[in-house]
């Protein structure tokens, strides 16, 4: 069986514009990606697909997260620098490495990294959107938007770019050392209905990876059309729902 799985949803909307993609190179070093497109229109799908391919191949052959994001967004750089921006695709995007006893993950956006073990599960991300720029306060319970995020894959601002306006670099990553665990990667539309509900995530992430991933989404949206239902029977909605969950072994 293979330690790995995904599961998608498209929940109310059009098109599905999630993609993950696992690559494992010669070294052994395997890459697992999620990416979020931004937006709906036409050609988001397929330049999501194809980013997520290429960054599994990057990260998994350098052996680490944040080189292998570094790279792949450079080159989406470099090409709206020659071609120019306008219209051309983007997207929230986290990947993780793993190596024996060691963990990488890099991310840019508010799409998610979980590590799941006995103590439950611990977050590995901090989104970047505006929530975590203009956290919640007495006087602003309600926060930023968190559904505006302030970094991504295909924009062209630098660290220092994205620090000044957000505080926070384009590009962030951690590392972990650890020989065995369930790691999450998941898009807004899958976690953020968990979250708001105040639902346990293990206990979300039950079974073998593929039974987890398919929960994890099809909850994700069951919960979030129940959620704006209760609001507001006509305007029913549920974000692209998308998680790949693995099993890490020694």
């Amino acid at each position: 069986m293979r330690p790995y799985a995904t599961a998608q949803q498209t929940g109310t909307s059009s098109q599905q514009c999630d993609a993950t993609a696992v690559h494992t190179a010669p070294s052994g070093a395997r890459a697992y990606v999620l990416l979020d497109g931004v937006g709906h229109g036409e050609g988001v799908p397929e330049w999501t697909r194809t980013a997520a391919r290429r960054l599994a191949r990057a990260a998994s052959r350098r052996g680490d997260a944040e080189a292998g994001l570094r790279h792949v967004y450079n080159r989406y750089a470099a090409e709206r620098a020659e071609f120019g921006s306008s219209g051309l695709p983007k997207a929230a995007a986290v990947v993780a490495v793993v190596t024996p006893g060691r963990l990488t993950v890099a991310w840019r956006g508010d799409a998610r990294a979980y590590s799941i073990g006995k103590g439950g599960a611990f977050k590995l991300t901090n989104d970047h959107n505006k929530r975590r720029v203009w956290p919640p306060t007495p006087n602003f319970p309600e926060g930023g938007a968190r559904n505006v995020i302030t970094s991504c894959l295909g924009a062209t601002a630098t660290d220092e770019d994205v620090m000044k306006v957000n505080g926070h670099p384009a590009i962030e990553s951690i590392t972990r050392f650890s020989s065995s665990y369930r790691l999450l990667l998941a898009s807004d539309g899958a976690y953020e209905p968990h979250e708001d509900g105040g639902h346990d995530l293990a206990a979300e992430l039950r079974g073998t990876p593929a039974e987890a991933a398919r929960h994890f989404t099809t909850t994700a949206v069951e919960r979030a059309v129940a959620a704006t239902r209760a609001l507001d029977p006509h305007r029913v909605y549920a974000d692209n729902s998308s998680a790949l969950v693995a099993d890490i072994r020694p």
